[in-house]
Protein backbone atom coordinates (compact mmCIF):
# COMPACT_ATOMS: atom_id res chain seq x y z
CA UNK A 1 0.00 0.00 0.00
CA UNK A 2 1.43 3.34 -1.20
CA UNK A 3 1.23 6.45 1.11
CA UNK A 4 -1.17 8.20 -0.24
CA UNK A 5 -3.23 5.02 0.15
CA UNK A 6 -3.13 5.27 4.12
CA UNK A 7 -5.89 5.97 6.17
CA UNK A 8 -6.93 6.51 9.50
CA UNK A 9 -5.26 6.63 12.93
CA UNK A 10 -4.58 3.84 15.15
CA UNK A 11 -3.90 3.77 18.58
CA UNK A 12 -1.49 0.99 20.24
CA UNK A 13 -1.46 0.53 24.35
CA UNK A 14 1.53 -0.74 25.01
CA UNK A 15 5.01 -0.45 24.19
CA UNK A 16 7.07 -3.62 24.95
CA UNK A 17 7.54 -6.19 22.02
CA UNK A 18 4.24 -7.20 21.21
CA UNK A 19 3.05 -3.34 21.03
CA UNK A 20 5.78 -2.30 18.79
CA UNK A 21 5.73 -4.91 16.07
CA UNK A 22 1.58 -4.18 15.91
CA UNK A 23 2.62 -0.53 15.33
CA UNK A 24 5.10 -1.85 12.35
CA UNK A 25 2.08 -4.12 10.86
CA UNK A 26 -0.26 -1.45 11.37
CA UNK A 27 1.99 1.45 10.03
CA UNK A 28 1.04 -0.28 6.28
CA UNK A 29 -2.06 0.58 6.51
CA UNK A 30 -3.05 2.96 8.91
CA UNK A 31 -1.55 7.15 8.12
CA UNK A 32 -1.19 7.46 11.57
CA UNK A 33 0.03 5.35 14.68
CA UNK A 34 0.39 6.40 18.32
CA UNK A 35 1.95 4.32 20.81
CA UNK A 36 1.31 4.91 24.54
CA UNK A 37 2.78 3.32 27.89
CA UNK A 38 3.16 3.96 31.30
CA UNK A 39 6.92 3.68 31.14
CA UNK A 40 9.33 6.21 30.63
CA UNK A 41 10.86 4.29 27.85
CA UNK A 42 14.83 3.82 27.74
CA UNK A 43 17.57 5.04 25.48
CA UNK A 44 19.68 2.10 25.89
CA UNK A 45 19.71 -1.61 26.52
CA UNK A 46 18.55 -2.08 30.00
CA UNK A 47 15.64 -3.91 32.20
CA UNK A 48 12.34 -1.40 32.78
CA UNK A 49 9.77 -1.68 35.14
CA UNK A 50 7.33 -2.72 32.62
CA UNK A 51 8.63 -6.14 31.75
CA UNK A 52 10.13 -7.87 34.90
CA UNK A 53 10.91 -10.87 33.11
CA UNK A 54 13.74 -8.94 31.22
CA UNK A 55 16.42 -9.65 33.37
CA UNK A 56 16.11 -13.28 32.90
CA UNK A 57 16.94 -15.38 29.62
CA UNK A 58 15.99 -14.97 26.31
CA UNK A 59 16.43 -15.74 23.08
CA UNK A 60 14.58 -15.60 19.79
CA UNK A 61 13.01 -19.16 18.13
CA UNK A 62 13.08 -19.13 14.32
CA UNK A 63 9.98 -18.00 13.15
CA UNK A 64 10.23 -14.92 15.51
CA UNK A 65 13.71 -14.12 13.74
CA UNK A 66 12.19 -14.90 10.42
CA UNK A 67 9.05 -12.64 10.74
CA UNK A 68 11.54 -9.53 12.09
CA UNK A 69 13.71 -9.98 9.21
CA UNK A 70 10.70 -9.54 7.26
CA UNK A 71 9.28 -6.50 8.88
CA UNK A 72 12.94 -4.88 9.53
CA UNK A 73 15.15 -5.89 6.61
CA UNK A 74 18.87 -6.60 7.95
CA UNK A 75 17.28 -7.41 11.06
CA UNK A 76 19.58 -10.71 12.28
CA UNK A 77 23.09 -8.38 11.20
CA UNK A 78 22.44 -5.34 12.47
CA UNK A 79 21.69 -7.30 16.05
CA UNK A 80 24.44 -9.66 15.28
CA UNK A 81 27.00 -6.30 14.68
CA UNK A 82 25.96 -5.40 17.89
CA UNK A 83 26.74 -8.72 19.89
CA UNK A 84 23.89 -10.58 19.42
CA UNK A 85 24.91 -14.18 18.42
CA UNK A 86 23.29 -16.18 15.48
CA UNK A 87 22.56 -19.65 16.06
CA UNK A 88 21.80 -23.05 14.76
CA UNK A 89 18.71 -23.93 16.77
CA UNK A 90 19.70 -27.74 16.64
CA UNK A 91 23.92 -27.67 15.56
CA UNK A 92 25.07 -25.14 18.66
CA UNK A 93 22.74 -25.88 20.87
CA UNK A 94 22.84 -28.75 23.90
CA UNK A 95 19.37 -30.18 24.51
CA UNK A 96 18.55 -32.35 27.02
CA UNK A 97 15.00 -33.48 27.14
CA UNK A 98 13.49 -35.52 29.88
CA UNK A 99 16.87 -36.62 30.30
CA UNK A 100 17.86 -37.27 26.68
CA UNK A 101 20.71 -35.82 24.96
CA UNK A 102 19.38 -34.72 21.16
CA UNK A 103 21.81 -35.13 18.21
CA UNK A 104 23.30 -32.18 17.31
CA UNK A 105 23.72 -31.43 13.73
CA UNK A 106 23.38 -28.42 11.59
CA UNK A 107 20.02 -28.35 10.13
CA UNK A 108 19.41 -24.45 9.54
CA UNK A 109 16.95 -23.95 11.49
CA UNK A 110 17.99 -20.40 12.33
CA UNK A 111 17.68 -18.48 16.04
CA UNK A 112 19.02 -15.72 17.58
CA UNK A 113 20.64 -15.30 21.31
CA UNK A 114 19.86 -12.44 22.36
CA UNK A 115 18.60 -10.51 25.91
CA UNK A 116 15.03 -8.60 26.13
CA UNK A 117 16.26 -5.57 26.58
CA UNK A 118 18.62 -5.39 23.28
CA UNK A 119 15.80 -6.74 20.84
CA UNK A 120 13.06 -4.73 22.48
CA UNK A 121 15.75 -1.58 21.98
CA UNK A 122 16.21 -2.26 18.24
CA UNK A 123 12.90 -3.09 17.79
CA UNK A 124 11.91 0.55 19.30
CA UNK A 125 14.22 2.18 17.60
CA UNK A 126 13.20 0.79 14.11
CA UNK A 127 9.42 1.34 14.65
CA UNK A 128 10.16 5.25 15.50
CA UNK A 129 12.36 5.75 12.21
CA UNK A 130 8.67 5.05 10.25
CA UNK A 131 7.41 8.94 9.65
CA UNK A 132 3.90 7.42 10.51
CA UNK A 133 4.45 6.14 14.39
CA UNK A 134 4.81 8.46 17.44
CA UNK A 135 5.88 7.11 20.48
CA UNK A 136 4.23 8.69 23.77
CA UNK A 137 5.77 7.65 27.07
CA UNK A 138 4.56 8.05 30.31
CA UNK A 139 0.70 7.51 29.55
CA UNK A 140 -1.52 5.33 31.27
CA UNK A 141 -3.88 3.88 29.81
CA UNK A 142 -7.33 4.47 31.64
CA UNK A 143 -10.60 3.21 28.93
CA UNK A 144 -12.06 3.27 25.69
CA UNK A 145 -14.03 5.54 24.27
CA UNK A 146 -17.08 4.48 21.95
CA UNK A 147 -19.94 5.18 19.89
CA UNK A 148 -23.06 6.50 22.10
CA UNK A 149 -24.66 3.32 21.06
CA UNK A 150 -21.40 1.29 21.94
CA UNK A 151 -20.91 -0.74 19.23
CA UNK A 152 -17.92 1.02 17.90
CA UNK A 153 -14.70 2.12 19.72
CA UNK A 154 -13.80 5.59 18.72
CA UNK A 155 -10.31 6.08 20.76
CA UNK A 156 -8.77 5.74 24.48
CA UNK A 157 -8.45 8.13 27.78
CA UNK A 158 -5.00 7.96 29.02
CA UNK A 159 -3.45 9.91 32.25
CA UNK A 160 0.00 11.40 31.86
CA UNK A 161 2.04 10.19 34.55
CA UNK A 162 1.98 12.61 37.51
CA UNK A 163 -0.56 14.17 35.83
CA UNK A 164 -4.27 14.44 37.40
CA UNK A 165 -6.20 15.61 34.26
CA UNK A 166 -6.80 12.67 31.66
CA UNK A 167 -6.50 13.14 27.91
CA UNK A 168 -9.06 11.92 25.18
CA UNK A 169 -7.37 10.74 22.24
CA UNK A 170 -9.83 9.62 19.24
CA UNK A 171 -8.93 6.72 16.77
CA UNK A 172 -10.29 4.68 13.88
CA UNK A 173 -8.70 1.41 15.78
CA UNK A 174 -7.17 0.84 19.16
CA UNK A 175 -4.64 -2.27 19.80
CA UNK A 176 -4.56 -3.72 23.58
CA UNK A 177 -1.16 -4.43 23.77
CA UNK A 178 -0.67 -3.61 27.53
CA UNK A 179 0.53 -7.21 28.38
CA UNK A 180 -0.32 -9.93 31.06
CA UNK A 181 -1.87 -7.20 33.62
CA UNK A 182 -4.04 -5.67 30.71
CA UNK A 183 -7.75 -4.31 31.45
CA UNK A 184 -8.53 -4.28 28.10
CA UNK A 185 -11.46 -7.02 29.31
CA UNK A 186 -12.45 -4.63 32.00
CA UNK A 187 -12.56 -1.82 30.14
CA UNK A 188 -15.08 -3.90 27.39
CA UNK A 189 -17.01 -4.57 30.18
CA UNK A 190 -17.50 -0.95 31.33
CA UNK A 191 -19.19 -0.70 27.94
CA UNK A 192 -21.96 -3.52 28.71
CA UNK A 193 -19.54 -6.72 26.71
CA UNK A 194 -18.87 -10.27 28.11
CA UNK A 195 -15.49 -10.84 29.14
CA UNK A 196 -13.30 -13.24 27.13
CA UNK A 197 -13.55 -16.64 28.85
CA UNK A 198 -9.87 -17.62 30.07
CA UNK A 199 -8.37 -20.61 30.17
CA UNK A 200 -5.78 -20.42 33.27
CA UNK A 201 -2.69 -22.54 33.91
CA UNK A 202 -0.26 -21.75 37.13
CA UNK A 203 2.87 -23.74 36.31
CA UNK A 204 4.12 -23.43 39.85
CA UNK A 205 7.33 -22.48 38.25
CA UNK A 206 10.34 -20.73 40.39
CA UNK A 207 13.07 -18.92 37.81
CA UNK A 208 16.87 -18.05 39.13
CA UNK A 209 18.70 -15.86 37.15
CA UNK A 210 22.32 -14.63 36.76
CA UNK A 211 24.60 -12.84 34.14
CA UNK A 212 27.99 -15.03 33.47
CA UNK A 213 31.39 -13.20 31.72
CA UNK A 214 31.25 -15.22 28.04
CA UNK A 215 34.52 -15.85 26.41
CA UNK A 216 35.35 -17.27 23.18
CA UNK A 217 36.36 -21.20 23.67
CA UNK A 218 34.72 -21.63 26.97
CA UNK A 219 31.97 -24.80 25.88
CA UNK A 220 31.57 -25.65 22.53
CA UNK A 221 27.76 -24.49 22.29
CA UNK A 222 26.13 -21.45 21.81
CA UNK A 223 23.38 -22.35 24.23
CA UNK A 224 22.72 -24.74 26.76
CA UNK A 225 18.89 -26.18 27.42
CA UNK A 226 18.14 -29.11 29.57
CA UNK A 227 14.22 -28.96 30.67
CA UNK A 228 12.60 -30.44 33.60
CA UNK A 229 10.34 -33.16 33.53
CA UNK A 230 7.99 -35.00 36.41
CA UNK A 231 10.98 -37.49 37.32
CA UNK A 232 13.41 -34.43 37.30
CA UNK A 233 11.65 -31.09 38.19
CA UNK A 234 14.72 -29.19 37.81
CA UNK A 235 16.37 -27.58 34.32
CA UNK A 236 18.45 -24.60 33.52
CA UNK A 237 19.52 -22.44 30.71
CA UNK A 238 22.56 -20.51 29.23
CA UNK A 239 22.39 -18.53 26.28
CA UNK A 240 25.15 -16.49 24.91
CA UNK A 241 24.38 -12.88 24.56
CA UNK A 242 25.77 -9.23 23.17
CA UNK A 243 28.14 -8.14 25.92
CA UNK A 244 30.43 -11.17 26.26
CA UNK A 245 27.54 -12.50 28.28
CA UNK A 246 26.02 -15.58 29.04
CA UNK A 247 22.59 -15.43 30.31
CA UNK A 248 21.70 -18.43 32.92
CA UNK A 249 18.70 -19.36 34.49
CA UNK A 250 17.98 -22.12 36.94
CA UNK A 251 14.22 -23.45 36.80
CA UNK A 252 12.11 -25.28 39.72
CA UNK A 253 9.33 -26.56 37.97
CA UNK A 254 5.35 -28.12 39.53
CA UNK A 255 6.17 -26.81 42.98
CA UNK A 256 9.78 -28.11 43.52
CA UNK A 257 12.09 -26.24 45.84
CA UNK A 258 13.33 -23.15 44.29
CA UNK A 259 17.01 -22.79 42.97
CA UNK A 260 19.53 -21.14 46.26
CA UNK A 261 19.75 -17.29 45.32
CA UNK A 262 23.14 -17.71 47.23
CA UNK A 263 25.66 -16.43 44.71
CA UNK A 264 28.10 -18.86 46.40
CA UNK A 265 26.24 -22.15 45.56
CA UNK A 266 23.97 -20.77 42.65
CA UNK A 267 25.89 -22.75 40.26
CA UNK A 268 25.92 -25.90 42.44
CA UNK A 269 22.06 -26.36 41.33
CA UNK A 270 23.67 -27.36 37.74
CA UNK A 271 25.31 -30.34 39.21
CA UNK A 272 21.96 -32.36 39.29
CA UNK A 273 21.48 -31.94 35.49
CA UNK A 274 21.94 -35.27 33.29
CA UNK A 275 24.71 -32.92 31.44
CA UNK A 276 27.27 -31.79 33.15
CA UNK A 277 28.03 -29.10 30.86
CA UNK A 278 26.26 -26.09 32.43
CA UNK A 279 27.97 -26.97 35.77
CA UNK A 280 31.37 -27.12 34.13
CA UNK A 281 30.74 -23.78 32.60
CA UNK A 282 29.60 -21.69 35.72
CA UNK A 283 32.35 -23.70 37.54
CA UNK A 284 34.77 -21.00 35.21
CA UNK A 285 33.11 -18.57 34.75
CA UNK A 286 33.00 -14.89 36.33
CA UNK A 287 29.64 -13.74 37.44
CA UNK A 288 28.53 -10.34 36.10
CA UNK A 289 26.11 -9.90 39.35
CA UNK A 290 23.86 -11.19 41.95
CA UNK A 291 21.31 -13.78 41.04
CA UNK A 292 17.42 -12.22 40.34
CA UNK A 293 14.19 -14.79 41.30
CA UNK A 294 11.22 -14.68 39.81
CA UNK A 295 7.63 -16.75 40.32
CA UNK A 296 6.54 -17.37 36.96
CA UNK A 297 2.98 -16.26 36.55
CA UNK A 298 -0.02 -17.81 36.20
CA UNK A 299 -0.59 -18.40 31.97
CA UNK A 300 -3.48 -17.35 30.57
CA UNK A 301 -5.31 -17.20 27.08
CA UNK A 302 -8.34 -15.00 26.13
CA UNK A 303 -10.08 -16.52 23.71
CA UNK A 304 -11.64 -13.43 22.03
CA UNK A 305 -11.87 -15.75 18.93
CA UNK A 306 -14.96 -17.15 20.47
CA UNK A 307 -16.56 -14.02 21.29
CA UNK A 308 -20.03 -13.07 19.35
CA UNK A 309 -20.30 -10.09 20.17
CA UNK A 310 -17.43 -6.94 20.33
CA UNK A 311 -17.18 -3.36 19.51
CA UNK A 312 -15.78 -2.64 16.08
CA UNK A 313 -12.27 -0.82 16.05
CA UNK A 314 -10.62 -2.89 18.59
CA UNK A 315 -7.91 -5.89 18.96
CA UNK A 316 -5.63 -7.23 21.17
CA UNK A 317 -2.30 -8.76 20.47
CA UNK A 318 0.62 -10.49 22.46
CA UNK A 319 0.20 -10.69 25.98
CA UNK A 320 -3.33 -9.61 26.27
CA UNK A 321 -4.75 -12.31 24.40
CA UNK A 322 -2.41 -14.77 25.35
CA UNK A 323 0.52 -15.01 28.16
CA UNK A 324 2.49 -18.17 27.65
CA UNK A 325 5.34 -19.69 30.53
CA UNK A 326 8.60 -17.83 29.66
CA UNK A 327 9.99 -21.64 30.24
CA UNK A 328 9.40 -22.48 26.65
CA UNK A 329 10.56 -19.26 25.42
CA UNK A 330 8.03 -18.31 22.72
CA UNK A 331 6.28 -15.49 24.01
CA UNK A 332 8.49 -12.96 21.78
CA UNK A 333 8.14 -15.40 18.24
CA UNK A 334 4.57 -15.58 19.10
CA UNK A 335 4.05 -12.14 19.35
CA UNK A 336 6.45 -11.58 16.01
CA UNK A 337 3.70 -14.41 14.59
CA UNK A 338 1.03 -11.91 15.62
CA UNK A 339 2.12 -9.25 13.91
CA UNK A 340 2.18 -10.72 10.75
CA UNK A 341 -0.84 -12.18 10.92
CA UNK A 342 -2.02 -8.60 11.55
CA UNK A 343 -0.40 -7.02 8.40
CA UNK A 344 -1.90 -9.64 6.45
CA UNK A 345 -5.34 -9.18 7.66
CA UNK A 346 -4.68 -5.81 6.74
CA UNK A 347 -3.41 -6.21 3.68
CA UNK A 348 -7.03 -7.64 2.54
CA UNK A 349 -9.08 -5.01 3.74
CA UNK A 350 -10.59 -3.61 7.48
CA UNK A 351 -13.80 -4.81 6.72
CA UNK A 352 -14.49 -7.84 9.50
CA UNK A 353 -10.92 -6.94 10.55
CA UNK A 354 -11.40 -8.76 13.99
CA UNK A 355 -13.50 -11.76 13.50
CA UNK A 356 -10.78 -12.83 10.83
CA UNK A 357 -7.51 -11.44 13.07
CA UNK A 358 -8.82 -13.55 15.82
CA UNK A 359 -9.33 -16.22 14.20
CA UNK A 360 -6.13 -16.09 12.15
CA UNK A 361 -3.97 -14.94 15.68
CA UNK A 362 -5.89 -18.32 17.49
CA UNK A 363 -4.12 -20.70 14.95
CA UNK A 364 -0.77 -18.90 16.07
CA UNK A 365 -1.53 -20.05 19.27
CA UNK A 366 -2.55 -23.21 19.35
CA UNK A 367 0.88 -24.82 18.72
CA UNK A 368 2.96 -23.07 21.52
CA UNK A 369 0.06 -23.09 24.10
CA UNK A 370 -0.57 -27.20 23.73
CA UNK A 371 3.32 -27.28 23.68
CA UNK A 372 3.55 -25.39 26.99
CA UNK A 373 0.24 -26.51 28.92
CA UNK A 374 0.89 -29.87 28.13
CA UNK A 375 4.22 -29.87 29.56
CA UNK A 376 3.63 -27.87 32.44
CA UNK A 377 0.17 -30.34 32.47
CA UNK A 378 2.19 -33.48 33.75
CA UNK A 379 3.35 -32.10 37.07
CA UNK A 380 0.46 -33.22 39.51
CA UNK A 381 1.02 -30.22 41.72
CA UNK A 382 -0.35 -27.96 38.17
CA UNK A 383 -4.10 -27.34 38.22
CA UNK A 384 -5.91 -27.38 35.13
CA UNK A 385 -7.83 -29.90 32.77
CA UNK A 386 -6.20 -32.74 31.39
CA UNK A 387 -7.65 -34.38 28.09
CA UNK A 388 -7.01 -37.40 26.70
CA UNK A 389 -5.61 -35.73 23.52
CA UNK A 390 -3.21 -34.06 25.89
CA UNK A 391 -2.08 -37.52 27.61
CA UNK A 392 -1.48 -38.75 23.84
CA UNK A 393 0.21 -35.94 22.95
CA UNK A 394 2.15 -35.82 26.47
CA UNK A 395 3.09 -39.72 25.80
CA UNK A 396 4.30 -39.27 22.21
CA UNK A 397 6.53 -36.50 22.61
CA UNK A 398 8.44 -38.41 25.43
CA UNK A 399 9.07 -40.87 22.67
CA UNK A 400 10.24 -38.18 20.08
CA UNK A 401 12.94 -37.18 22.86
CA UNK A 402 13.82 -40.49 23.37
CA UNK A 403 14.20 -41.23 18.87
CA UNK A 404 15.56 -38.03 18.93
CA UNK A 405 18.77 -38.72 21.16
CA UNK A 406 19.43 -41.56 18.35
CA UNK A 407 18.25 -39.47 14.90
CA UNK A 408 18.89 -35.91 14.16
CA UNK A 409 15.66 -35.96 12.09
CA UNK A 410 13.49 -36.59 14.66
CA UNK A 411 15.13 -34.05 16.78
CA UNK A 412 14.73 -31.68 13.41
CA UNK A 413 11.05 -32.33 12.85
CA UNK A 414 10.42 -31.27 16.81
CA UNK A 415 12.27 -28.37 17.01
CA UNK A 416 10.82 -27.77 13.65
CA UNK A 417 7.09 -27.38 14.94
CA UNK A 418 8.93 -25.98 18.37
CA UNK A 419 10.25 -23.29 16.58
CA UNK A 420 6.89 -22.61 14.83
CA UNK A 421 8.15 -23.33 11.36
CA UNK A 422 6.27 -26.26 10.94
CA UNK A 423 2.84 -27.53 11.64
CA UNK A 424 2.21 -30.80 14.52
CA UNK A 425 1.17 -33.26 11.67
CA UNK A 426 4.93 -33.14 10.62
CA UNK A 427 5.64 -35.02 13.74
CA UNK A 428 3.39 -38.07 12.29
CA UNK A 429 5.20 -38.08 8.97
CA UNK A 430 6.13 -41.83 8.11
CA UNK A 431 9.95 -41.03 8.34
CA UNK A 432 9.25 -39.53 11.76
CA UNK A 433 6.93 -41.94 13.24
CA UNK A 434 9.16 -45.08 11.93
CA UNK A 435 11.81 -43.71 14.37
CA UNK A 436 9.84 -42.72 17.24
CA UNK A 437 7.70 -46.39 17.75
CA UNK A 438 11.01 -48.47 16.72
CA UNK A 439 14.28 -45.94 17.67
CA UNK A 440 16.58 -48.68 16.69
CA UNK A 441 20.29 -47.90 15.65
CA UNK A 442 21.23 -44.55 15.46
CA UNK A 443 21.44 -43.16 11.85
CA UNK A 444 23.82 -40.48 13.07
CA UNK A 445 26.76 -39.98 14.81
CA UNK A 446 25.43 -39.48 18.73
CA UNK A 447 28.15 -36.71 19.28
CA UNK A 448 28.87 -35.25 15.92
CA UNK A 449 31.82 -32.25 15.97
CA UNK A 450 30.06 -28.94 16.28
CA UNK A 451 29.53 -26.83 14.02
CA UNK A 452 32.64 -23.93 13.63
CA UNK A 453 29.74 -21.33 14.64
CA UNK A 454 29.29 -23.88 17.68
CA UNK A 455 32.84 -24.14 18.75
CA UNK A 456 33.89 -20.66 19.57
CA UNK A 457 30.90 -18.45 20.09
CA UNK A 458 31.05 -14.98 18.43
CA UNK A 459 32.46 -12.33 20.70
CA UNK A 460 30.03 -9.08 21.05
CA UNK A 461 31.01 -6.33 18.64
Amino acid sequence: MSAKEKSGHAIVLGASIGGLLAARALSESYAKITVFDRDELPTTNIDRRGVPQGEHSHGLLARGRQVLEELFPGFAADLAAAGAVPLDIQGDVVWLNDGHRMVREATGLQGLAVSRPALESYVRTRVLALPNVELRPRHEALGLLATEDRGRITGVRVLPVGGDEEQRHEADLVVDATGRGNRGPTWLAELGYDKPVEDLVDPKTVYMSRNYKRVPGQGDFTAFLCSPSPEQPYGGVAIAAEGDRWMVTMIAAGGSPAPSGDPETFHEFAKQFPGQELYELLSVAEPLGPPHRMRLPVSVRRRYEHMKRLPLGFLAVADAVCSFNPAYGQGMTVAAAEAAVLRDCLAEGRENLQQRFFKAAAKVIDVPWDIAVGADLRYDAVVGKRTAKGNFLNAYVGKIHVAAARHARVGHAFLSVANLMTAPQSLFAPAVLRRVLRPGTPTTPTHPAPTPAAATPAPAA
